[in-house]
Formats: C-alpha cells, sequence, structure tokens
C-alpha cells in the first residue's frame, strides 16, 4: 500500500501507524484532490489482492478490507471539495472492485449514515444480513457481501484525531471509563462528559496494559487536554494510574499549542517558543510513553512545510536571500525586504526580554518581561510569514496584469470578438495556454 500510494504524482505519503493488537494500519497522505483519490484507489487495489477478511481479528471496530477513507480539508481546500473527492472515491471504487460503499460524514445523504459506529454497526459480520435491508443499500456499488472484502466507508469530515490514554488496568475498567467519557455514553438516558467524543477500551497486548481509546470529531469543541484530564479524573477514583498517552497518526498544530496554553495558564509557566510549547504538551500527556513522539514526523503542519521549504524565502540563508532581493527581479523587493528587517528588530526586542527575564539582578522586572516579550516574539513570527506573502502578492498581480494584457491585445487583433468571451476562453484554458 505504501508504494501504491507514493507512486502517485503530487501524493506524499506522510505518516504509517500500524497496530498489533488492533490489527489495522492508519495512512496518511496529502496532495491535489485528484491526487489523493488515485492515491486511495491505488492503496485499495493493493489492499483488495492481500487482505481477506474472513480470517481478520482486532481489537479495533472494522467493517471491510479498507475498512474507512475520510478525506480531510488540510490547506487551500474545502469540505466541498472533500465531499465531492469522496464521491469520486467511492463510485470508481465500487466500479472498479464491485464492492459495496458507504457515504458518512458530510458526505452522508442520511442523517442516519452521518456517523461512523452507525454505518459500521454489527461491524463486518453483520454484513451479510445488513445488506439485504433496503435502508442499508449502499451509496455506490452492489448490495452484495463481498466475503474477502467486506465493505468500505469513505466521506468528508473534519480533522479526527485518535488519541488513546494508557491505563495499568484491566480492559474492562478502561472501557468503564471510556462510556462514562464519550458522548454517547451508556445510552440516549446517559450521556457521556465529553462532546463529540468518541471512546472505547481495549487491551494492548504488545504493551501490556489498557487504553481507553477515543476519537475526537472536534478538537477545537472538545481540546485534547480536556480528553486527557477527565479520563484522569475518572481513573483517580478508580485508583487507576494513568501512564501517559498516546496519538496514533498525525496532529493539527493548533491541537497541540491550545493544549500548551491550558497548561501554560492552568500551572502559571512562562513559555513562548512553539518548539517549548510542544515539549511541554509531550510531557503533559506523556505522549512518548509507548514510542518516541517526533514533532516533525507527527505534526500534520510540520510534515506539509517541509515539502514546501525549498520555495520559501524564509527559507533561504541570509546570503541567498540578499542575493535573490539583487537579482534582476521584481520580487522579492522592498516588501520583503522592509518585513525581514521589521522581523529582525522585533527579534532584537525580544532577545534583550530574554536576557533580562529570569536574571537575579532584574528579578524585580520579571513581571514586565512577562508581558513585553510575547508580544514582540508574536510581532517577529507574524512577519516572517509576510516576507513571503508579499513577494507571493506582488507575483499574482503580475500575472493577473499579464492576462489582461493577452485580452486586451486580443480585442484589439479581432474586432469582432467580445472581451468577456476572450476572458471565458482564457480561464478555461480553451485557447491559451498562461
Amino acid at each position: 500500500n505504501t508504494h501504491r500510494v507514493e507512486c502517485v504524482h503530487c501524493c506524499s505519503l506522510l505518516d504509517v501507524d500500524p497496530g498489533s493488537s488492533t490489527n489495522r494500519t492508519v495512512y496518511t497522505f496529502v496532495g491535489s484532490p485528484q491526487a489523493v483519490v488515485e492515491g486511495a484507489l491505488n492503496a485499495a487495489r493493493t489492499a483488495f489482492t492481500i487482505i481477506d477478511m474472513t480470517k481478520h481479528t482486532g481489537e479495533h471496530p472494522r467493517t471491510g478490507a479498507m475498512d474507512v477513507c475520510p478525506f480531510i480539508p488540510v490547506q487551500n481546500a474545502s469540505m466541498e471539495d472533500c465531499v465531492k473527492c469522496a464521491n469520486e472515491f467511492g463510485r470508481r471504487l465500487a466500479d472498479l472492485l464491485q464492492v459495496p460503499v458507504y457515504l458518512y460524514g458530510e458526505a452522508a445523504r442520511t442523517e442516519s449514515r452521518r456517523s461512523l459506529p452507525s454505518v459500521r454497526a454489527g461491524e463486518y459480520e453483520a454484513l451479510p444480513e445488513k445488506l439485504k435491508k433496503s435502508e442499508w443499500a449502499p451509496d455506490y456499488g452492489p448490495a452484495a457481501f463481498v466475503p474477502s472484502w467486506g465493505a468500505t466507508v469513505t466521506g468528508a469530515r473534519k480533522f479526527l484525531i485518535a488519541y488513546n490514554v494508557n491505563l495499568l488496568s484491566t480492559k474492562e475498567q478502561a472501557h468503564r471509563i471510556a462510556l462514562d467519557i464519550r458522548e454517547q455514553g451508556r445510552s440516549k438516558d446517559q450521556p457521556g462528559t465529553l462532546k463529540m467524543v468518541q471512546g472505547m477500551g481495549w487491551y494492548l497486548d504488545e504493551s501490556n496494559l489498557a487504553q481507553v481509546s477515543t476519537n475526537i470529531l472536534d478538537f477545537e469543541q472538545t481540546p485534547l487536554h480536556s480528553v486527557y484530564e477527565e479520563i484522569c479524573r475518572d481513573a483517580r477514583e478508580l485508583n487507576l494510574p494513568v501512564v501517559g498517552s498516546q496519538i496514533v497518526g498525525l496532529i493539527p498544530l493548533k491541537a497541540v499549542l491550545d493544549c500548551a496554553d491550558y497548561y501554560i495558564q492552568r500551572d502559571k509557566l512562562f513559555v513562548v517558543e512553539e518548539e517549548h510549547k510542544v515539549r511541554l504538551v509531550i510531557s503533559k500527556l506523556g505522549l512518548d510513553s509507548l514510542g518516541p513522539f517526533a514533532p516533525k514526523e507527527r505534526i500534520i503542519e510540520y510534515m506539509v512545510e517541509s515539502s514546501q521549504d525549498e520555495g520559501r524565502l524564509v527559507s533561504l540563508s541570509l546570503q541567498q536571500f540578499v542575493r535573490s532581493v539583487g537579482a534582476r527581479t521584481a520580487a522579492p523587493g522592498g516588501g520583503s525586504v522592509s518585513a525581514a528587517i521589521a522581523a529582525m528588530g522585533a527579534a532584537l526586542g525580544c532577545m534583550v526580554g530574554q536576557m533580562t527575564y529570569g536574571k537575579r539582578q532584574f528579578e524585580a522586572l520579571d513581571g514586565v518581561m512577562r508581558k513585553l516579550i510575547p508580544p514582540f516574539h508574536q510581532a517577529m513570527n507574524d512577519l516572517l510569514l509576510t516576507v513571503d506573502a508579499d513577494s507571493t502578492a506582488f507575483n499574482s498581480y503580475m500575472v493577473n496584469t499579464n492576462v489582461f494584457r493577452i485580452v486586451h491585445t486580443v480585442y484589439n487583433n479581432k474586432k469582432t470578438r467580445r472581451p468577456q468571451n476572450c476572458l471565458h476562453q482564457i480561464n478555461s484554458n480553451e485557447s491559451f495556454d498562461l
């Protein structure tokens, strides 16, 4: 599957996270809408030849060999784009393999299929009878049971954080906590304490501990730290030790920084650097308890940025940046240079504050420095972003200017053609390659 995903042009495989007890692997890859659809289809072709669901067992709920394939907006993409991807993937997968495919999340066509657990109800074993019911006719593909494959669920959703908290307990005790905290709770009459959170308890034989396994469906509504602290509270009531936690797959940077801000405010800490905030969260949640947590390999923005750094001005050495300014091109120009110099000015202010804070002879000024350093630090980072933003804006302006120049030339040379038609042809690439 790894090879089949990566062989698609403009599709980058960011993470592969296998699990022994769960007997499933999570693949995370990014790319253009068309690229990720092709990558997912390639992975499905490979899975179809090597996975046999009649022989599969594992702790994790599942309904098929490629169990769930969600499309998630990351950069310069909307949820509508992802819904289109899910429909294209579902249709093509069903045509390709002749297997049943269900839509869920934002792509769901009925409310009863919006939730993944609802679509998965009964799991793989229930499919033969489930497919006979009209209310469970697949959205794509035949309503026929394919024993080796089962069914696939695809859709569009926000970024889901798969987050597990480790307990020295039994599976049953972990599941008891999961029932208390998940939104679904134990029943309609006994809902859980955390909104937009799914959960269950299981035991990891390879690590010799239990986990409260959760899916955080909306980390802005229920942050990472809320899940961890709520599970810790329930564990204390049962006299169960919490021994760290685990992120499965990747996590958005904002979720980590929101978590850091919570502990900084709660414990009255003074942490400014983004790197230090990430380290704080790793320590507070024990994210490295079952293995190393490398931020550059686990935080999705860092993964995406690393593949885009090559073309960024701020990624150049100072020598390269100065020479690019001196080259015979209009950009980078005065705007980018001004932003770079302003960033350096803010950095100097931040430097003086950092050198003052924490020193015994300036202890009386610690409160003042705590107030002054953060805005200098924020200005430094914001101004760095504008170095590239100014150059990008200028280049975009020049492209648009050239378009209007081409339209003007065409209209003057061909008096019978209306300028609106020329614009349409240019924008749709029917007559001109811009």
